[in-house]
């Protein structure tokens, strides 16, 4: 497909995915209440367990306004993810074949359980990261949280796990794409790991390792097993092709030497 094609179909999908969230969005505006109360809930908890003052603080006059704004698009963005998530593989294979199609859905279908897997996960650990948090504050002291600070962190928190989980599901959509081999991602398992620490080591604002730890473990499962399913898929096409007396996918014949091997 030619750049400029590449480029339209991009700015269609775009705008179909904003569609799917403002959509949900406004879904969001109606739930915000609940929404909001499930996020200031940590911050209440910790409150109640030391008999003290630790709530959040709307400073401006349209700070109310404006993260209802924030919260209501939070929502959308979770709610439309089977929408979005759809037209981010139906991109990366555009005109697809009846059998892509499945495939698109089987993307979506496994990547909705880990978006939300990746959100609740995160959703359980933000509690504690909450009271370690807030233990800094001295007794007797009243602990005003900025509403703009505290919303934001703990949706971008949110999204990022959830985010973070769906990354394995566009490894093996890649790779059943044709686009990267499985031998590339086997390559790059020593970075994977780091990248999911040193990920779990920012987005835990909690002084403890094992808090990192219980946090990059999953993420490190996820990517071995997305490693193990790419590796079996280009195993069973390389078969075929040369059943077929066609070159592999990187090129190379059944009786030539893998280059990436070589190299």
């Amino acid at each position: 497909m030619p750049l400029r094609e590449h480029l339209s179909e991009l700015r269609r999908r775009i705008v179909l995915a904003a569609l799917g969230v403002v959509a949900g969005a406004t879904v969001g505006w109606f739930l915000y209440d609940r929404v909001f109360a499930a996020l200031q809930e940590p911050l209440l908890s910790v409150a109640e367990e030391r008999g003290s003052i630790v709530s959040v603080n709307f400073a401006g006059l349209i700070t109310a306004v404006d993260m209802k704004f924030k919260v209501a698009f939070f929502i959308g963005v979770v709610l439309s993810s089977p929408w979005w998530l759809y037209q981010l593989w139906a991109f990366i294979t555009p005109g697809l074949t009846r059998k892509e199609r499945r495939y698109a859905y089987s993307f979506v279908a496994a990547a909705l359980p880990l978006f939300w897997a990746g959100a609740a996960f995160a959703a359980l650990v933000l509690p504690n990261a909450v009271r370690v948090l807030t233990e800094f504050t001295p007794e007797g002291a009243t602990n005003l949280i900025d509403a703009q600070t505290y919303l934001s962190f703990v949706m971008r928190f949110i999204l990022a796990f959830a985010v973070a989980f769906v990354l394995p599901v566009i490894m093996v959509a890649l790779t059943f794409a044709g686009v990267v081999r499985a031998r590339a991602w086997a390559r790059g398992w020593r970075w994977a790991v780091l990248t999911a620490f040193v990920f779990s080591a920012v987005m835990t604002p909690t002084p403890d390792v094992l808090s990192m730890f219980v946090l990059a473990m999953p993420i490190c499962v996820l990517y071995f097993v997305a490693l193990g399913i790419c590796v079996l898929h280009d195993r069973r096409v390389d078969r075929q092709r040369d059943a077929a007396g066609l070159p592999r996918l990187d090129g190379s014949w059944p009786s030539e030497p893998d280059p990436e091997v070589a190299a």
